[in-house]
């Protein structure tokens, strides 16, 4: 065992780890990266992460950086969970749901909670926490605050960030701090402090009162966004200042979260589903934005393309059989509602249902529980393709989280149909079609110098068709490593120079998860890339999409 590891492990309650078979595990997540970690610490405690924290920040200040990467389940397909020193993994201890209101819905846990054991504690209490991404079964609730993830619910209810109250944090110094929207007479108490807090607390201010027009240009014209850092709800006009918003979606560069209090939503289980299928892609588009304006937003607005039906029923043929006909349509769509008046319900599903018989060539409905778990079937066969292998080559998780204003949905079809002829890649796309946010993973072998050379060129052409069409990098997997060579191109110069003052206000030595959101660099992530791609470690749950 190293020095540091000894030292570590004289010094804290949570147990500390360097075998050869533990880093190996820890030195891959969902994506297409992999770093071998020095030390593996799991903490029992946020004293534990304190110490971790002031340790490295002294060992910095004399001239040592080791990374500190904070990890949940490790299912980041961007290489956030990747780190090169010491990996703080949070599910084995801090884990607790600490606290439920049962009358205000108000939720305090830990960052290494199972998302679906939150949300099934949430059910039996009438409650859920809408922006679920598609691996709640398998994700943790810490790695959804960092990445700022969505799902297909966030078409109505919005994206994580908007259900996180206060969070406490552990500043790379070891400090911690609590945050929340603070009135101007809380702010001047904060602004007044002499500690580490107090100097962020300034350094924020300052950057975001002289710079108010540049951050403007982070406000891009999409539903949803986890690109970047998010400053512009930090500082109100009304004076109020709140660091919540900026550490959600942070991927751990800034601070290490280590609670975390959350707004829920009423659950209703009983729901009207439709589906609708298309033979034209601006129908389609025209069916979406026509249900983004009705009175009440649809829960869901998901679709699937007729490719992906295709090459599922290739893959197991009897796995839509009696679900979903042939030919196939261009694609189909997926609307829900949830209000929890079942009137408000039917009237809406009503309205739903006549404005797609217009666009659609073929309207289903159903309200029965068991049909509806058929029909989400056929959403959810995107599982069965992403966990498929043909040789050795995989669906890889490289260009998968753009997102497009809903009025740009069209050509950004035609644009991945277009970039998957030129690279002679298999076609399939699925994804939330309600926020523009749409999914694709290309077959491809890393093993072949060819296909690697390939992975790198569409990672390039699909961000700039998605940035072309006014969209964002990232709709709720975060930057990571792979996304974060896109920032400048998105944001430009001016803006991506605040991310950068930001990162080091909070992380003045570079300790906290360098590399992911800036500074990341394109031959560095080409040397990271792995040999072979496997997602057999969420083969009992089944990878979701």
């Amino acid at each position: 065992m190293s020095k540091v590891a000894h030292y570590l492990q004289e010094h804290l309650v949570g147990e500390v780890m360097v075998s050869a078979d533990a880093r190996r595990y820890f030195a891959t997540d969902d994506s297409i990266l992999t770093v071998s970690p020095a030390v593996i610490v799991y903490p029992r405690s946020e004293n534990d992460v304190r110490k971790v924290t002031r340790f490295t920040w002294q060992l910095a200040e004399r001239g040592r950086v080791i990374p500190v990467t904070a990890r949940g389940a490790g299912t980041d397909q961007g290489g956030a969970a990747l780190g090169g020193g010491i990996i703080l993994a949070f599910p084995a201890h801090m884990h607790r749901i600490l606290e439920l209101d049962q009358k205000s819905g108000v939720a305090v846990v830990e960052p290494g909670v199972n998302y679906g054991k939150l949300q099934q504690t949430l059910h039996t209490h009438e409650r859920f926490l809408p922006p679920f991404p598609p691996g709640l079964e398998y994700s943790t609730i810490g790695g959804a605050v960092a990445n700022n993830a969505t799902g297909e619910k966030s078409v109505k209810y919005g994206s994580t960030r908007d259900f996180v109250k206060s969070l406490r944090v552990v500043l790379a110094n070891g400090e911690v701090i609590e945050t929340t929207r603070l009135n101007k007479r809380d702010l001047n108490k904060k602004l007044g402090l002499s500690t580490f807090e107090g100097e962020v607390y300034r350094a924020v201010d300052a950057l975001v009162e002289e710079n108010r027009a540049a951050i403007e240009k982070i406000n891009l014209t999409v539903t949803k966004n986890s690109a970047g850092y998010f400053l512009e709800d930090i500082k109100r006009r009304d004076g109020s200042f709140d660091l919540t918003p900026l550490f959600v979606g942070s991927q751990g560069t800034l601070g290490v979260i280590t609670e975390i209090v959350l707004d829920t939503e009423q659950f209703n289980p009983a729901s009207t589903l439709l589906m609708a299928s298309f033979d034209d892609l601006e129908k389609l588009q025209r069916a979406v934005l026509e249900l983004r304006d009705l009175p009440e937003m649809p829960s869901a607005i998901e679709m699937v393309d007729g490719h992906l039906l295709e090459a599922v029923e290739k893959i197991n043929v009897n796995l839509l059989k009696d679900v979903v006909t042939k030919p196939y349509p261009r694609a189909l769509l997926f609307v829900e509602f949830d209000s929890p008046s079942e009137r408000q319900q039917k009237k809406l599903a009503k309205k739903a249902r006549k404005l797609l018989e217009h666009q659609a060539t073929n309207v289903q409905i159903e309200i029965d529980p068991f049909k509806q778990t058929q029909l989400w079937k056929i959403r959810q066969a995107s599982s069965t393709f992403i966990s498929h292998s043909e040789g050795d080559a995989r669906a890889l998780p490289i260009i998968e989280d753009g997102v497009v204003p809903p009025e740009r949905l069209r050509e950004y079809i035609e644009g991945l149909y277009q970039l998957f002829e030129r690279n002679h890649v298999q076609p399939a796309i699925w994804g939330h079609a309600g926020d523009g946010h749409l999914r694709t993973q290309p077959m491809l072998d890393l093993g072949q110098v060819g296909d690697r050379q390939r992975a790198f060129r569409l990672l390039e052409e699909y961000y700039d068709l998605v940035i072309s069409l006014g969209g964002t990098t990232s709709g709720g997997n975060g930057d990571g490593r792979l996304r974060a060579l896109y920032l400048e191109k998105l944001y430009g110069p001016e803006v991506y120079g605040l991310f950068t003052k930001v990162k080091q206000i909070f992380d003045p030595y570079g300790t906290l998860n360098p590399g992911v959101k800036v500074n990341a660099n394109l031959d560095t992530v080409k040397q990271q890339l792995r040999s072979s791609y496997s997602m057999e470690h969420l083969y009992d749950h089944m990878p979701r999409s």
